[in-house]
């Protein structure tokens, strides 16, 4: 399977995926990407399509460290969470982005679960 095969699969995974996860301004969307080197976290609120609050492994707080793991992905999930609180949100809904809920994807969503998000 060639990476624009795996890369295709993964758009049709996500778009089934955002067929129902919708987000509102009560309860925005956390947006999860994974690339092979780096993951990244966006609240949305797709009534007024905007970012709320975002977080990366793009950001200077991981320069220096090891960007592609799941410790990296733990951070990640602390910082969103984070943000959000202080943001006044503390309920939203995982889009997983057509990602199989497994390794770094869950592992940042039960970080920021741990970190006072409710999904």
């Amino acid at each position: 399977m060639s990476i624009d095969q795996s890369h295709s699969r993964q758009k049709r995974r996500h778009q089934r995926v955002r067929r129902k996860v919708v987000g509102s301004p009560e309860r925005p969307r956390l947006a999860v990407y994974r690339s092979n080197k780096h993951m990244f976290a966006q609240l949305i609120d797709d009534s007024q399509g905007v970012t709320l609050v975002a977080a990366s492994t793009l950001e200077a707080d991981f320069a220096g460290s090891s960007t592609g793991n799941c410790e990296a992905a733990i951070k990640v999930g602390k910082v969103i969470a984070e943000r959000a609180v202080a943001h006044g949100v503390t309920q939203v809904v995982f889009d997983r982005g057509g990602f199989q809920y497994h390794g770094r994807v869950a592992a940042l969503a039960d970080a920021a679960r741990e970190a006072g998000l409710e999904f």
